[in-house]
């Protein structure tokens, strides 16, 4: 098993009589994508803030562990860039100020998040996806073992979004950087993720690995016929948990190994099956379960 880089003891930050976040403990693996979830106002920045030096704590610690000098690199809200410099430009003045200032270092920097090609172009005019990685190649300035992330996908395009995943991943893979990343957008945090927290109304309710996540949830069947509601009635007739979701498919949870009795007993009562899956249970279907969301289909 892997050594934690960072573990946090009942972390908490007060406002006057309000808790942003109360007594957090998380424990972050090296080496792997620690998903921070959470609705806005959850906590998810104010944790940031204080793990990267941000903001004191007003009780509680954290520890990073291991050479307790290599930092944390930061990009929280919008990347601090100067639009009428270059990217280079932009990377040449923070290794200045960190005392890392070469060519060769800001060159491999920029091919690490996919801007060696960009030249003297102003970051002004850069896409928010590129500005992002611009961030992130920011964030990387003295060679960090861990960065951490607030909402580095939120409003980029596809093409955005799977750029800025592959980044992160190559991170992780080729420099073997620990990330830490909250976003709104759970589907693609499943994809990149390998753990997870739960902040909810300032406190940590759940953390967990993928591999727990699979075994805690299981799978479901989806149905879409030509007669759900007959549908529904039939299935739940035989003794099934059964429901419509809000995209118009029968959800049949503990039936992953009945799907060709359904099927048959579909037929035979003259309901047409245009689909029968077995999915997955979501990050976004736990998450919602946990903080007593609504479930989203």
């Amino acid at each position: 098993m892997k050594n934690y880089i960072l573990t946090t003891q009942n972390l908490t930050k007060t406002y006057g009589k309000k808790d942003a976040a109360k007594d957090i403990s998380i424990h972050v693996r090296e080496g792997e994508i620690y998903g921070l979830i959470g609705r806005n106002g959850a906590g998810k920045t104010t944790v940031m803030r204080m793990i990267s030096g941000l903001s004191k704590a007003t009780s509680g610690s954290f520890r990073l562990h291991g050479d307790n000098k290599f930092g944390v690199g930061v990009l929280i809200e919008s990347p601090g860039i100067y639009p009428n410099m270059s990217a280079e430009e932009n990377l040449r003045l923070k290794c200045i100020a960190m005392g890392c200032n070469s060519k060769a270092y800001i060159d491999d920097l920029l091919k690490t998040v996919g801007l060696e090609n960009t030249g003297k172009k102003k970051a002004g005019s850069f896409s928010l996806g590129m500005r992002q990685r611009l961030g992130i190649a920011l964030a990387l300035v003295g060679d960090p073992r861990m960065i951490v992330l607030d909402e580095p996908i939120n409003g980029l395009d596809p093409q955005g979004i799977v750029e800025v995943r592959q980044t992160l991943e190559r991170l992780r893979d080729e420099k073997g950087i620990t990330i830490m990343i909250s976003s709104h957008i759970l589907d693609e945090l499943g994809k990149l993720a390998t753990a997870f927290g739960i902040i909810h109304e300032g406190r940590l309710i759940d953390e967990f690995t993928t591999d727990e996540l699979n075994d805690r949830c299981g799978q479901y069947v989806k149905i879409q016929t030509d007669n759900n509601s007959a549908a529904l009635a039939l299935i739940r007739q035989r003794g099934y948990d059964a429901s419509i979701d809000s995209d118009g498919f029968i959800r049949i949870e503990n039936a992953t190994d009945d799907t060709i009795a359904i099927n048959k007993a579909l037929v035979n009562a003259d309901i047409g099956v245009r689909e029968l899956t077995i999915k997955n249970i979501s990050l976004e279907d736990y998450y919602l379960s946990v903080t007593g969301g609504t479930h989203n289909g």
